[in-house]
This record gives C-alpha cells, structure tokens and sequence, in this order.
C-alpha cells in the first residue's frame, strides 16, 4: 500500500514541486526475554512473557496497542474500502428479519430483528400466529452497555411459565445462567456463575440440570442441579466428570420421556439418563470404551442409537425399552453401515426418523419410514448442504429442514415424509442479491498421494477461465468439522469484483466419511495442509486463478492450517487472512491449564509423548518461522478469547516481524472487548469482516466491481453448473 504524500511548495510558480515521502509506518518490536518451555526437549520461547492469563500486564497491553495502532496507520487507505463492503454485505440483509416459529407445547417461538438493531428480540406467540406477542428477552435494551453481549442458549419450562437463559457480557465464554417469571416478566434473583450454555428442564419447573466449567481450564466438569428459590452455593452434584479429555452436555430425548448426560471425546461417548418426570440415578446406556461412539435418542418405546461399532460411516441400531438394559448385545440394526455414505445425525418421530448423511462430499437428508423403506430429500445443485432444522414436536409427518448452497440464501422447508411434498416456509431475504447472476461448481482436485479432494466454488457469470482471475480460497479440516458451502452476504462483493471463491474440502474434516478425518488428524494432519496446497496449485492449473493472485483464508484451527502452508508453500500465495488462528501447538498442548488442551490430545497429540512432540513440532507455524519471504498478511484476535488465546497469535506475530525476509505487510488486528468469535451483534461483526477483505482486495489489486459480460444462457457452453 502506498504511503506517499505529495507536498507541494509554496514558491510551486518558480520551482518545480518536490515529491516527499511521508516516513512510512513503523512496526512494533516485541521485547525478548529468555524462556525455557519444558517438554522432551526444552525450547526456548522470548516471546513467551506477552502471555498473561489476568489480561492487566501494562507492558503486554502496551504492546498490543501498538500493534493496534500500526494497524490503524497500515489500513488507512483502505478506509474507503472497507466503508464500501460494509455497505455492500450489510445491503444484503433484510433489517427487520424474524425467523419461522416454531412450535412447542402449544405456544410458537421465534426471534425477530428491528430496523438497526444488533440484537433480536425473542418472542412467543400463544396458539397461533395471530395470538398477542409476549416478549421474553429484549436483547437490544439487555445489551445496552457492554461492548459484547451474547445470550447463549434460552430454555422455557415445561409448564410453560419460566425462562431459563445463558449470558455473557465479556467474550470469554463463561456463561451466567439466569431465569425469569415469563407471567410477570421479573427476572428472578436466582443466578449461577460459570456455566455452559446448556441446561434442561425437570417436569417438576423448579429444577434444573446445568453444566459447570472449571474456571481456570474453562471444561465442562460437573452436572449439578439447582432448585429455583435457593442459593446456587446449595446445588447438588449430579455428575463430575474426571478425565480431562471429554466434553460435557445435557439435554432432554425427542420424546421429553428422558433428561440426559452426554460425555464426548475425539474417540469416546458415554450416555446416562434418567426419567425427566421423576430424576433419579442417571444410568448408562452403554459404558465408554476407546474407539467406540454412540448417542441415543428415545422415542415411543424403544431407543435409537447412532454408533461407530462396526461401521466406521455409522449406522443406527435400536433397542426396546425391556433390553435397553442388556447392553449393546441387544442393539438391532436399523439402518446399515455403508461404506460410501456417512451417517452425521438422526431426529426420530413417531412414524419416521429424518436421518442426516454425506455423500460424494455433500449433506442430504434422508426419510426412514415406519414400513422400513426410505427416499432421500431432493436437491438442484452440485454442490449444496442440507440440516435438519427445529422440530420439537413428534407426532407429525412433517419433517423441518434447511437447504443451503453458495449461491442460494438459505431456505427453510417442510417435507412430509408420507407423501415427499415439499413446502417453502422461509427463503432467506437478500436484498440487492440477484442469484441468476452467480454459479457454484464442484470439482475434484488431485492430491500429491493420489487423494481426490472436493471443491466447491463459486463465481460470478461471465467470468472467465483464463488464468487471470483472483481468487480467495478457504479451508479448515480440524475435529471432523465439515465446511459446507453455503451463501454469505460477505461473499457476494468478492463476487462481483471478480473473485471466484474456493472452499477446499480438505482431510481433518468428515466431508467424505470418517476416514476423511482419520486422515487429517494426529500423525496424518500434515494431510490438511499438503490438500490445502494441491488444490490451491490445481485451480491455478485449471486456470480457474492467476498464480499471482490467490489468498487463502482460515480461522482457529484454520488459522493453523494457514499457518502451517504459510510456512511450507509461502510462493503459491498473494495474501494470508488468519483468523483468531492455532498458532503455537506445542507450547499449547504442552499445558492442561489452557482451555481445550486435554480435550484435544487425540486431535492432536500429547506431546509429552516424544513421538508426537516431533511430529507436532514438525508442522507447528510458530516454531517453523523462518527467514524467508512471506505474503502480506492480515491475523487477527480478541483480548478474552477462550479456545485460541490471545497469546498465540501475539507471539507470532512479534516473531514472524524478525524474521521476514520481505516487505510485504503484516497487520495484526486486536479486539479488546471480544473472544474467539469477534465482536457481538449482527452488523458490528461485518466490520471486522470489511477490514480484512479491504486489505486482501489492495494486496490483489482489485477494487471496485468489474463490469462482467452478460451472462450465457443457460445449456450454451461455458456453462459451468449454477
């Protein structure tokens, strides 16, 4: 970016003007103090004094405002820019949205959105849809005076008479649970500190089953239950989990009949119950045990399992109420194992169970009936994804579910699973958006070892394939998270300045079944990069971009992903936008007091192992920082991030500045009042979002939109799939 300002002399009449450069920007210099990291082998860290799990150190806080404010002087230019997107994506959305009720116990929910509003308000309806609004959360009067607000979870009781609900006001993901008395909208005194947001209801209306982190670690550790009208010091302990690699959460089976308790890790599940209408002991429906998954829903009188026990894809299997007890010698298969199609999750029904699956790369839905036979829902694009939506009521035909692609805002349906007809209840407003104008493929990229790997894009027509194009290619492959193509207002000025979009289904995610995981994660993750790389170099190829004109984009644990190929591949790239990224692997994993990190010893590796200490060392950006040039890059932060601290990226940063042999430029961007996902509410969050586009868009020499060709239509070639 350029940093020349012309000063022009007085006497400019008898002397030619003089051109001077303004003193360009200065970057911040992180001090270096000596570290000793242990491990099996110890390192040194100089960097590693900017951590500071209070968030008060006066040096480190000095420090990230400076990088702040080098960020303000490096973006300057771009500040016209970054108003434009802005404008543009907010354009796209519809102000005063609200989403399709849905219906429970008589009443139906929905949230809705006034005109400039960041924050929805959460409302009910009883009967029908022309019944008064009674309105329980107001969530723009709630958040007036904090810089984040988040509600993170909100449950009504049975009775329906009282409203459980999560809050944070800090980022850190620390939730506070409250309640309120929805007959006189008082908010009661009764409040728990330090809880996930996810809670369940007794049929007694005076208890509830809720989550409790450690408050150093930030793991879900002990159920407790807490009995409205008493102090949350008086909580029972229901259930404390002491392995240190599992999740927790609660919840209620599809037919209300049951309350449970949910443990997970990478490779394990166990699930205990009770009955919701009496609580009492809550028993294991099948006790952990290494490489064996499951979970459990109840409807009618029998079980529905979803499980990994001999089916690596999963299958579900179902047992009566009278073998429950009998273990999994009991369980009967109801849906086989395939090995060309990955069971994700099931919802039962009274008459049928709605079944979500992968195929060639792609998330349908599929309808089991009663009579055993089974028709999957229909879709008209290559490359799309489906999800089964809010259905809380089972004695029905009718099955909600969301339909999304890149090029087509999401719509909400409902499919009668007797019949197949469909119903469009929802399609998402997007103003100023014209779906005609855009296209979406899916092509098959060739990895080095042989590997094909789905990619789904996305361009505006009349681009042409010519090896000239820009492009931002996306990815993550990390936890079996799979990143399914769907529409974005973000997305759409890229587009119509002539960026095609590229998500890479890379390994590490189940996009092509388990074993697409198993294939990206511990001593394979190396798989997610070198995939990444392969097919950014294909669509280059395929001349689907210029090779000097591409930029790859990741969050989090895509945040290592672009660090990792940042390191190993830095000449296929024009810019990097790295996200809140993992960063510093090693260090990280090699402490159990920071968040997520016994969590992930089968993600990643423990590196107390020696084994997986070299391995992770291998790949880890921190440590295979290098003097070499590097593309201009954007990484960003928040102060109070609780899954990727603050301190990883902090640390990069300050060293990748020694060490960069180039003069591209590196931005680092700190939120100060936000954790792992950025700012809070729904424009303020674009914000950051033009910020970044407006620095990769300068760094690839785009702009403003480009005038594009008329489209072709439709069967002529060059038509490449809508």
């Amino acid at each position: 970016m350029s940093r020349l300002v012309l000063l022009v002399s007085a006497a400019a009449i008898a002397v030619p003007s003089i051109a001077i450069a303004q003193a360009a920007p200065v970057p911040p210099v992180a001090e270096t103090v000596p570290y000793t990291v242990k491990g099996p082998k110890d390192r040194n860290d100089p960097y590693y004094w900017l951590r500071d799990d209070s968030r008060k150190n006066p040096k480190m806080l000095a420090y990230l405002k400076a990088e702040n404010a080098y960020a303000d002087a490096m973006l300057a230019d771009t500040k016209p820019l970054q108003d434009r997107l802005y404008q543009e994506i907010i354009g796209r959305i519809k102000q005063d949205d609200s989403s399709v009720p849905f219906r429970e116990r008589g009443y139906f929910y929905y949230t809705r959105f006034e005109t400039g509003a960041d924050y929805p308000i959460l409302a009910r309806k009883r009967g029908n849809l022309s019944a008064p609004e009674e309105i329980l959360l107001d969530q723009p009067a709630m958040a007036k005076g904090h810089g984040f607000f988040s509600v993170g979870e909100w449950v009504v009781s049975p009775n329906n008479q009282l409203l459980a609900y999560a809050e944070d006001v800090v980022g850190r993901r620390q939730y506070v649970l409250k309640f309120k008395d929805l007959a006189t909208g008082r908010t009661l005194t009764d409040t728990v500190q330090n809880v996930e947001p996810n809670f369940v209801w007794a049929d007694d209306n005076r208890t509830v089953y809720y989550v409790e982190k450690d408050p150093t670690t930030l793991l879900s550790k002990r159920v407790k239950a807490h009995v409205l009208g008493t102090p949350a010091s008086a909580d029972t302990l229901v259930y404390e989990e002491k392995d240190d690699s599992f999740y927790m959460g609660v919840g209620r089976t599809s037919d209300d009949k049951y309350l449970c308790i949910g443990v997970q890790s990478t490779v394990s599940d166990e699930q205990r119950c009770t009955s919701a209408a009496a609580p009492g002991q809550f028993a294991v429906i099948a006790p952990r045990e290494r490489e064996f998954r499951y979970s459990a829903d109840h409807i009618g009188d029998r079980w529905i399992i979803r499980t990994n026990r001999n089916a690596p894809n999963y299958k579900l299997v179902t047992v009566p109420d009278a073998q429950a007890a009998s273990g999994r010698d009991a369980w009967a298969d109801l849906v086989a194992h395939d090995p060309n199609v990955f069971i994700e999750g099931f919802k039962p029904f009274n008459r049928f169970i709605a079944i979500e699956q992968r195929s060639n790369g792609n998330k349908n839905v599929r309808l089991l009936k009663g009579d055993g036979s089974s028709s999957a829902v229909a879709s008209d694009e290559p490359a799309y994804s489906m999800d089964i939506s809010s259905n809380y009521e089972t004695d029905t035909t009718k099955l909600r579910y969301t339909y999304d692609s890149l090029t087509t805002p999401r719509i909400y349906y409902e499919v009668d699973a007797l019949t197949g007809a469909r119903t469009v209840l929802k399609r998402t407003p997007a103003p100023n958006y014209d779906p005609s104008l855009y296209a979406t493929e899916r092509v098959w990229a060739t990895a080095r070892d042989g590997t094909r790997v789905p990619v789904s894009l996305v361009y505006r027509k009349g681009y042409q394939r010519d090896g000239t194009a820009p492009m931002l290619q996306y990815g993550y492959g990390s936890y079996g998270a799979s990143m399914d193509p769907a529409w974005s207002p973000t997305i759409t000025p890229l587009l119509d300045r002539g960026l095609v979009y590229a998500i890479a289904h890379i390994r590490g995610g189940q996009e092509m079944g388990r074993a697409w995981y198993d294939q990206g994660h511990l001593l394979n993750k190396k798989n997610s990069f070198t995939d990444f790389i392969d097919v950014t170099r294909f669509l280059v190829a395929n001349k689907y971009a210029a090779p000097n004109r591409v930029a790859a984009m990741g969050g989090s644990a895509g945040g290592l992903l672009m660090g990792g190929i940042a390191n190993m591949a830095p000449q296929d790239y024009r810019v990097f936008i790295n996200q809140v990224p993992f960063v510093d692997v090693v260090t990280t994993m090699l402490d159990a007091s920071i968040p997520l990190t016994t969590n992930e010893y089968d993600e990643w590796g423990n590196p107390a192992d020696p084994k997986f200490y070299d391995y992770m060392l291998s790949y880890s950006p921190y440590d295979n920082l290098r003097r070499q040039a590097y593309p201009a890059m954007f990484v960003g932060t928040g102060l109070w991030d609780s899954q990727v601290q603050y301190y990883e990226p902090t640390k990069y940063v300050a060293k990748l500045r020694t060490l960069k042999t180039d003069t591209n430029p590196l931005v680092y961007r700190v939120n100060m009042e936000a954790g792992h996902g950025g700012k809070s509410g729904r424009f303020e969050q674009y914000r950051s979002r033009a910020e970044y586009y407006a620095f990769m868009l300068d760094q690839l020499g785009v702009a403003e939109p480009v005038a594009m060709p008329p489209p072709a239509p439709a069967g002529t070639p060059g038509e490449r799939g809508r």
